[in-house]
């Protein structure tokens, strides 16, 4: 089995706190999610994440104007520069404080720091093609210019379209006008005149007017003319920058949280922190949309380039909005659990994953697009474990409200409720494979319930176990179901047995979680103590065993007085499951790490690391002393009280009180721990995911490929003669990638006869073709078969692209469904047209295999020379004296029939020509 497993996306969470920004097409939006970056591709529904991480969640993106530079800031003030198409990290960087603004300009030259008071400029680190000699820089980050002069945190920067000027705004309640370079005659201005903090201020179009938005809901609008009632108003000493508009948004009760403006069209967003936002046109602030979107905080608003779509992100749900504004629809419409998540399932196919979370919600995502596609919500507490039957769309998921509940995935709705005579809290659930059967055990009561799908009815309360029953799982094969308890045991039971009887296995510890290998051979049991036992079905012996304490045991949390060597807290695993093939098995725990183990000789075979954000808890081993203060870790100190703003210094709720109306039920008391509570592989064994406190982590053998390198990219010598001199040079793949690029139909078609003839070759030519190619490629061979004659030749081409890609087909049949439809509407009609051939020459066939095999034996017979003619021709004179004369007619009619078969072989033969 292979085990080069790599981190692939990141599901389950959609938006974390930090600004939203867009592609430079307007096709693709950035999001951060906690310390890593997704990318959601509006126009081709696909979403990913990039590979990176940051030690800190992340505060500040921006992109480039050439959207080639990422440049992601986390709350430290640690950068990372990535090549955002290839999605490479480039360099690493710190600013050493905060980070309130982060802006490229629109020349792309230069890019713009809002750190504290301060505004710092760095020159854009240079990629290739960009220097006079395209050489990269040795230390990319230069600092151009620092401008000092805000008296508090700079909450914005924006450019001017020219990239000579920008403007700051400033919690100070003023914004300035800054210059990149010394400009002769212009003085750093300064716009006063809002009575709380500026949010925002923006450059119209034409540069004439200067737009300010300020926390209370004031837009002023500035313009640079003289002092009203002065007779010159020209004169030079008397024009400044003034205010000449001044509209108010009239939002009671709620305060500006975030706002866009889209200088071509002239709209700008605000959005407030009742959940509300307007459209508005300007300068005549028209109000064209005003829309509730949520119930909390819209944190942060932004328009991509052509201004039909407008992003929205609020943190405390974790929901993320692109919403039309012409057609007033939604383009995007996603939402994480706000809660952490307790468990996960594949689907049988392995294109969807669902998970459970405390918030009582169960969402089903796509696997190849990593959107979640429906949310259900009957569960009125939270989801504990869920589980796919093995035939149908069915879901079964338990639930701490004492309900087991069962959902059809093609209508998306509940068609089952089960529950126990009392009141129960269910912690496990078990599906028999076969779907008619389902289980679940609780922590409240020692028995299991047993209930019939179709009917709904209690079966059966399993009794045996002296202790809560924590896991479940029937056999594969369904001969058997497997519980797990507190009480040191696992039990077999037989239920479908005219007896139900248990066969107890005692172990050393509780139990915490059990699996079954797929043949349901073999049993793994995880205990408390931190060790996995591998045990016999049938026998009930134990096979073999490790102690995985050392490997699962967690980090160190900013309360522990003890290390995390010492620490027993995470020495244990929580959740396990067999590989496909069952040589591996895969465990998780409350820590931060996965272990992948080899279940014949016991040992680990890779250590995966969750996460290495600083903002959980128990992601780092060792403890920094700076942050240990006399009244305890500097982490858990209350510092809302030293707020600037008054509405952060307040604190609604009542002590102890989780519920109310001023009450978040998303907002975190204490630091969010990291564990992995699920874990499960795909039924593919192509990919395994794993539910952590970050979200749904997604790992894949396949995460390498996922971007599409062409070969060709970087080559400026493509051209259709050095095309040919490959094609002279038998160098047949690379012949063909440079016609494919160079996209001229006549060089490929000359580069695709002039491959050769036989199975091995076209084999191996098309097991190379990139990914990138291969759309392209099965249209092309599509086009080859409807117009040519090379059938054979085609067909070759099409079984060795199937054979060697068709699991990436398969995955991405999204992508590929148009060319397999052209494909598999030109192979039909081939085989309507052979049939037809066929059916038509049947019998002709037919006697034209029969000759050929007439004519073969005839070749067969021994050559007869002339002495012996003469002698068989003697012998037969001296038999026909003898003989009477009818049998000499007899022979002239034979000669006769025979001369004449011989003129209709003939006449047939003509006929066939």
């Amino acid at each position: 089995m292979k085990t080069d497993f790599k981190f692939s996306n990141l599901l389950g969470t959609v938006y974390g706190r930090g600004n939203l920004i867009f592609s430079p097409d307007g096709t693709c939006l950035l999001s951060p999610v906690g310390n890593r970056v997704t990318v959601f591709d509006l126009v081709n529904n696909k979403s990913h994440t990039l590979p990176f991480a940051h030690r800190q969640n992340i505060a500040r993106l921006a992109l480039n104007p050439r959207g080639n530079l990422l440049l992601s800031v986390d709350e430290d003030g640690r950068a990372i520069l990535t090549h955002f198409p290839r999605r490479i990290v480039l360099y690493h960087f710190s600013f050493k404080e905060n980070v309130s603004a982060l802006t490229f300009s629109p020349s792309g030259r230069h890019f713009a720091v809002g750190i504290g008071r301060k505004i710092e400029v760095w020159q854009t680190p240079s990629t290739p093609g960009d220097g006079a000699d395209g050489e990269l820089e040795f230390a990319p980050f230069v600092r151009h210019h620092q401008h000092v002069g805000h008296y508090d945190t700079v909450q914005s920067i924006e450019w001017s379209s020219d990239s000579r000027f920008f403007l700051s705004a400033s919690k100070d309640l003023t914004a300035r006008i800054w210059s990149l370079n010394p400009e002769e005659g212009f003085i750093p201005t300064v716009l006063a005149g809002h009575r709380q903090a500026v949010h925002a201020a923006w450059f119209s179009k034409d540069q004439e007017k200067i737009y300010t938005v300020s926390k209370d809901g004031a837009l002023f609008q500035w313009e640079y003319t003289g002092k009203p009632g002065v007779e010159d108003i020209e004169d030079d000493e008397n024009m400044q920058w003034r205010i000449v508009e001044k509209h108010f948004f009239m939002q009671t009760n709620a305060n500006l949280t975030c706002a866009a403006y889209h200088a071509e069209s002239n709209l700008l967003v605000a959005g407030f922190s009742n959940g509300t936002f307007g459209l508005y046109e300007l300068p005549d602030f028209n109000q064209i949309h005003n829309l509730s979107i949520s119930q909390n905080d819209i944190d942060f608003v932004s328009i991509n380039k052509s201004g039909e779509w407008l992003a929205f992100g609020a943190s405390r749900l974790g929901q993320l909005l692109v919403w039309e504004w012409q057609s007033e629809s939604y383009i995007l419409k996603q939402q994480g659990h706000f809660d952490s998540i307790n468990a996960l399932t594949y689907s049988p196919d392995g294109t969807r994953i669902i998970t459970t979370a405390d918030d009582g919600k169960v969402k089903v995502w796509d696997v190849n697009s990593g959107f979640c596609i429906v949310t259900f919500t009957e569960h009125s507490s939270g989801v504990t474990a869920c589980e796919f039957a093995k035939r149908g769309n069915v879901l079964f998921t338990a639930s701490l409200d004492g309900s087991v509940r069962a959902w059809d995935l093609i209508r998306y709705r509940n068609f089952r409720t089960f529950t126990a005579p009392t009141r129960l809290s269910f912690s496990s659930i078990a599906v028999d494979p076969s779907g008619e059967v389902v289980c679940a055990g609780s922590l409240d009561s020692f028995d299991i319930h047993t209930w019939s799908v179709q009917t709904g009815q209690l079966l059966d309360q399993l009794a045996g176990h002296e202790g809560p029953v924590s896991c479940l799982r029937f056999a594969p094969d369904g001969s058997s179901l497997i519980s797990g308890s507190w009480d040191h045991t696992v039990r077999i039971w037989s239920i479908f047995a005219r007896t139900q009887t248990s066969e107890p296995i005692q172990l050393q510890a509780d139990v915490l979680a059990v699996a079954v290998r797929p043949d349901s051979q073999q049993l793994a049991i995880a205990t408390l103590d931190g060790s996995l036992g591998f045990w016999g079905i049938e026998s009930g012996t134990q096979e073999s065993g490790l102690d995985g304490r050392r490997d699962v045991s967690g980090g160190r949390k900013i309360s522990d007085r003890r290390t995390a060597a010492s620490s027993a807290g995470t020495k244990s695993f929580t959740s396990i499951t067999y590989a496909v093939d069952g040589s591996c098995v895969l465990a998780s725990g409350n820590s931060n790490f996965i272990c992948l183990y080899d279940v014949r000789y016991g040992a680990l075979l890779k250590k995966y690391t969750v996460s290495v954000n600083l903002a959980l808890d128990a992601t780092t081993p060792f403890l920094n002393s700076r942050n240990l203060t006399e009244a305890g870790p500097r982490g858990l100190i209350d510092t809302a009280g030293d707020a600037s703003d008054l509405e952060d210094r307040l604190d609604e709720g009542l002590p102890g009180s989780k519920k109310g109306r001023n009450v978040d039920a998303a907002k975190r008391r204490t630091r969010p721990e990291i564990r992995v509570p699920g874990i499960s592989f795909s039924p593919t064994a192509r990919s395994f995911a794993a539910a952590s406190t970050e979200g749904l982590l997604i790992y894949s053998l396949d995460a390498q490929s996922q971007t599409t390198f062409d070969p060709l990219d970087l080559d400026v010598q493509t051209t259709p003669q050095e095309a040919i001199k490959e094609l002279e040079r038998k160098e047949y793949l690379k012949a063909l990638l440079m016609a494919f690029r160079l996209n001229d139909a006549g060089l490929l078609r000359r580069v695709y006869q002039s491959v050769p003839a036989e199975p091995r070759a076209i084999g191996l030519i098309a097991g190379q073709v990139p990914e990138v190619y291969l759309a392209r490629m099965i249209a092309f061979i599509t086009k080859m078969l409807d117009e040519t004659q090379h059938l054979e030749f085609g067909l070759w081409w099409v079984r060795a692209l199937l054979e060697k890609h068709g699991r990436i087909i398969r995955e991405r049949k999204g992508e590929f469904t148009a060319e397999m439809r052209g494909l598999s509407r030109v192979l039909k009609g081939v085989e309507r047209e052979i049939g037809r051939v066929a059916e038509a020459n049947t019998f002709q066939v037919d006697w034209l295999m029969n000759l050929r095999e007439r004519r073969s034996l005839e070749e067969k017979q021994e050559p007869i020379n002339g002495a012996k003619l003469l002698e068989m021709r003697d012998a037969a004179d001296g038999d026909a004296q003898d003989e009477s004369d009818g049998d000499g007619s007899w022979k002239g009619l034979e000669e006769e029939e025979n001369s004449r078969d011989g003129e209709r072989d003939e006449d047939q033969f003509k006929g066939l020509d």
